[in-house]
């Protein structure tokens, strides 16, 4: 409910949605055995459907004038699980296949709809996730480079790049695909 409000709020604003960027905060650490089955139903809200709603409200007025770009904000565990973290790798490989089932339906309509995967960037959630020596032995990414990969996927030279899960975590993934 409140993502479709941010949406019509932002529509209102500004009279229109031409840029959407899906972005929330990642549930609880927890692995299997640490995490009930409860908490999922938490995750699943934060981490999928939030971007499913914000997708729902926004994607119809792209439709009408024909241009848009949906870049949202999922996670490298789309690709690489990260260990004690079986809620946010769950919901965001949810929200990673919604996103792109939804690039290839609206693909010819002038609309884009690309994930951004980071992997560790220096931010508060690391600062309580791990302790000061665990973050001094980890490569992380600044904020404004991952930035970029954003802003460029919204702009019109991206205008054929769909359906994109980009990962950009400096090399850490190791995986060929």
């Amino acid at each position: 409910e409140g993502a479709c409000q941010f949406v019509d709020a932002a529509w209102s604003a500004l009279g229109g949605v031409d840029i959407l960027v899906p972005n929330a905060g990642g549930p609880p650490p927890g692995n299997f055995e640490s995490t009930e089955v409860d908490a999922y139903q938490a995750a699943l809200e934060l981490n999928l459907l939030s971007v499913v709603a914000m997708c729902k409200t926004a994607v119809p007025f792209m439709r009408k004038q024909r241009w848009g770009r949906v870049v949202a904000i999922t996670s490298l565990s789309v690709r690489q699980p990260m260990a004690n973290l079986i809620l946010s790798n769950t919901a965001r490989a949810g929200a990673t296949a919604f996103l792109k089932t939804l690039a290839l339906e609206v693909a010819g309509e002038g609309i884009t709809v690309n994930t951004v995967q980071p992997g560790l960037h220096r931010t508060p959630r690391l600062d309580a996730l791990y302790s000061v020596d665990q973050l001094d032995s980890m490569r992380l990414g600044q904020a404004d480079d991952f930035g970029a990969h954003v802003a460029f996927l919204c702009g019109e030279t991206a205008k054929f790049t769909t359906g994109l899960q980009l990962h950009v975590d400096g090399g850490v993934y190791a995986g060929l695909l």
